[in-house]
């Protein structure tokens, strides 16, 4: 795996000259569908959604370890930075430059966020499918009350995530995920999910 070093714009540097990035095309055939996209020239971008503590991190972390994808959390790239959203979307722009598969998280809580990011993908020839990872709210407040250590600070933290949260709509066509699940049983229901979208494409 290769470490990339990609000059922002002019507008970003003052937050900063480089950004670092992982890469590597996926190999791996299911179902006679590269994960590349269903034809070798089409890179696919996988879109990881869903509510805090619903374990959306937790499988976008290992997803990408074990296909040797490109993972990039954008609310991480934007609060460690003090970027805008139109810092980030610049930022997209030349991550789609690069061509390869990659798997996105973060900024994508409305429909008009997540119809922003894949509209600026598509642009680079990207074929993204939306992952909607879902856990029960007594689970998703658990994790919550363990990463706070305090009941009130979980409490609050959900109920200000939740009120942007919005659901997708059908015409997304989001591939829906079980948080509990285990990660064995999740790449199976994905590879799956984004056969049977590219088998709608045909």
């Amino acid at each position: 795996m290769v470490l990339e070093t990609i000059a922002l714009p002019t507008e970003l540097h003052p937050f900063g000259a480089h950004l670092l990035f992982y890469h590597k095309t996926l190999k791996v055939c299911y179902n006679g569908i590269m994960m590349e996209g269903n034809r070798r020239n089409i890179p696919r971008a996988l879109l990881v959604f869903g509510a805090p503590c619903s374990g959306k991190t937790t499988f976008a972390e290992k997803f990408a370890a074990k296909f040797g994808l490109a993972f990039y959390d954008l609310t991480k790239i934007r609060e460690d930075n003090g970027f805008s959203r139109e810092n980030i979307l610049s930022i997209l722009e030349l991550i789609g430059r690069t061509g390869q598969t990659i798997l996105l998280e973060g900024e994508l809580e409305t429909e008009k966020d997540r119809i922003e990011i894949r509209n600026a993908l598509r642009e680079h020839g990207y074929e993204p499918s939306l992952i909607w990872v879902q856990t029960d709210v007594a689970t998703i407040r658990n994790r919550m009350k363990i990463r706070f250590h305090s009941v009130s600070k979980a409490k609050s933290a959900y109920e200000e995530a939740v009120s942007v949260i919005e659901a997708p709509t059908e015409t997304e066509r989001p591939i829906i995920l079980s948080g509990k699940h285990t990660f064995e049983t999740q790449t199976r229901h994905i590879l799956a999910g984004l056969a049977d979208l590219a088998e709608t494409k045909k």
